[in-house]
């Protein structure tokens, strides 16, 4: 017997027909002899339509009370799905996150878990119960209804099944898998069996939009175990596991791409200690994100030309502070380019081998495609370059390495 937390999100409970079928998942599992807990996001555009109400009813929202309306989409699938659970025969009871309680901080529509008391549900399985307890959201510290963000319930499913001291953690979605590169541009883009936490984390704040980046390193940190399955599909999916738990290591598992990002050049910056500080301390302050950074080689000491990137719904904000800032960064012209997309090359296999960059490097020159900007780490090489080459470095890229299925 396995203790098992399943997920589902909204496209898998987008109506009533769908969560009689995610009903029918819960149950095998609940026959096969296994506990079982589920999480459930709201169905699919629920909560656009409660974001959209706020917004109509108040510019300057109090963030408490944003929470409390966004949170109830998740209040009505909870609901549906133990009462179709029960006309199985199958013991089961809706939670929402204030009554396990999913303990959350103060900081309202994108709070952080900071415990769950599990006792009860624990006492519940035990006896065949299943919880059905809405993703999502938790309580703060002044008892007040919290929610975790876009994706939030990913993150509390992995958060749940880390304080059960589960078996896994299933997360249910509309892809199969977590796949070599995106299947939608590479034909022959392979499923994974197994994929690591280092390089699933890499895929997803790198463009893959399989799980949740906040879920990924939640599930890293407590060592829990996480498949990748399909709602519509009974085939087998794929699990985010340890290093150690992967015989033979690929040397690179996957190509990812990003599109939501910008450049921005500092055209002359004075090259003297402590201008970087002052160009990245007050986009930080302003909680803009810098990613890749390059900087040119100062020809004559005096000046040099600093690239980075952004989010791109953060360019404009981003270019108005260093705008405000100008002359005491002392750089001759703010430059800014949202048509560039981020290209990645992850795999673990990287540590102990040669080479992976320049074959990266090589390929694209043989493709004509320029590169921009360059950033690594111990699992991956990132590039920028125009986005009108996205799909032809794409598919390159993945063949070049091996990643072409048959």
């Amino acid at each position: 017997m396995a203790r098992i937390v399943q997920k589902f999100g909204g496209t898998s409970v987008a109506d009533t027909d769908r969560i009689k079928s995610v009903a029918e998942k819960v149950r095998r599992e609940v026959e096969a002899g296994h506990e079982v807990a589920v999480l459930l996001s709201a169905m699919a555009g629920v909560t656009n339509q409660l974001v959209a109400y706020v917004d109509e009813v108040s510019t300057l929202y109090d963030a408490r009370e944003y929470d409390t309306v966004v949170s109830t989409g998740e209040q009505v699938t909870v609901g549906l799905l133990a009462l179709v659970l029960q006309g199985m025969g199958i013991q089961s009871r809706s939670w929402l996150g204030w009554q396990v309680p999913i303990r959350t901080d103060n900081v309202h529509g994108k709070a952080r878990i900071e415990a769950i008391e599990t006792e009860e549900l624990r006492r519940r399985m035990a006896t065949g119960e299943v919880p059905v307890i809405a993703g999502f959201q938790g309580l703060a510290p002044d008892n007040r209804i919290t929610t975790l963000g876009r994706g939030g319930t990913d993150t509390s499913a992995v958060a749940l099944a880390a304080a059960l001291d589960a078996d896994r953690c299933d997360i249910y979605t509309d892809v199969d898998g977590v796949y070599t590169t995106d299947p939608r541009i590479v034909s022959q883009a392979r499923k994974l069996d197994r994929v690591t936490y280092e390089e699933m984390l890499e895929m997803a704040s790198l463009g893959a939009k399989v799980l949740q980046t906040r879920a990924v390193e939640m599930a890293m940190k407590h060592g829990q175990r996480v498949q990748v399955l399909s709602s519509f599909e009974d085939v087998p999916g794929t699990l985010v596991v340890d290093e150690d738990e992967i015989v033979e290591q690929e040397l690179v598992s996957g190509i990812a791409y990003s599109r939501d990002e910008a450049k921005i050049t500092l055209v002359r910056v004075r090259d003297k200690p402590g201008v970087a500080a002052a160009i990245f301390g007050p986009l930080a302050d302003a909680n803009i994100n810098v990613d890749m950074i390059v900087q040119n080689v100062s020809g004559d000491g005096e000046a040099t030309d600093l690239t980075f990137t952004v989010a791109n719904n953060d360019v404009e904000r981003a270019v108005e502070n260093l705008a405000a800032r100008k002359d005491e960064i002392g750089c001759a012209e703010i430059l800014h380019d949202p048509r560039v997309v981020k290209v990645s090359v992850i795999g673990v296999g990287m540590r102990s081998h040669a080479g992976v960059a320049q074959t990266m490097f090589k390929t694209l020159a043989e493709k004509g495609i320029n590169i921009q900007v360059i950033s690594t780490s111990e699992i991956k090489v990132s590039v920028l370059i125009d986005e009108e080459y996205t799909e032809l470095a794409v598919r390159a890229l993945h063949t070049a390495y091996g990643l072409d299925g048959d």
